[in-house]
């Protein structure tokens, strides 16, 4: 019996996506997500006002951005991280095009339809590409986990309940307080 090969997808087809298309391209496969809930969001703009106001604060330069945008890892992986953040480089020089940068954070917020690539996949993918910090915030059970590159390799530094705190690595001093982000 023959089996018909699944087609691999390159950057080329996923730019012929709408903008604003549903997809990221994950090892060459499209994959498609719902539009995230509203918790969800509200996680996300939570975590965002708080980097965001530390970074003002400290007059740290650098770029820190949301979803949906993408991150040109390879030709068969383009991923739309929650939320990012660029150490050293001024939006200014990321206005044009796409960001092919590799992250000094990426922020994942798990949803049903996306759980499995942002805790595999991306979370390998991230680790061999060089993301230094990668920080998965879980809305059901209330917790995060905080990976750091060392060795090449993510290493989980920190596991926060409800009740806890995260300090990140890549913003020394900056600690999110999981109670009021999950309140």
């Amino acid at each position: 019996m023959h089996t018909a090969e699944k087609k691999k997808y390159t950057e080329a087809d996923y730019q012929l996506l709408e903008e604003g298309a549903p997809f990221q391209l994950i090892n060459g496969e499209l994959i498609m997500s719902p539009s995230p809930t509203p918790y969800h969001q509200i996680l996300s703009k939570r975590i965002f006002k708080v980097i965001d106001t530390f970074l003002e604060k400290n007059n740290l330069e650098g770029t820190f951005l949301y979803a949906p945008l993408d991150i040109y890892f390879d030709e068969e992986n383009i991923f739309q991280p929650d939320l990012l953040y660029i150490a050293g480089k001024p939006e200014s020089e990321l206005i044009e095009g796409r960001i092919s940068v590799v992250p000094d954070l990426v922020v994942e917020i798990l949803s049903p339809s996306t759980a499995y690539y942002d805790l595999r996949q991306k979370k390998d993918f991230y680790e061999r590409f060089g993301v230094k910090e990668y920080l998965i915030i879980d809305p059901i059970r209330k917790d995060a986990e905080l990976y750091f590159l060392e060795n090449e390799e993510f290493i989980l530094k920190q596991k926060g309940p409800q009740n806890g705190t995260i300090s990140l690595n890549t913003l020394p001093g900056l600690q999110i307080d999981l109670q009021k982000l999950f309140s």
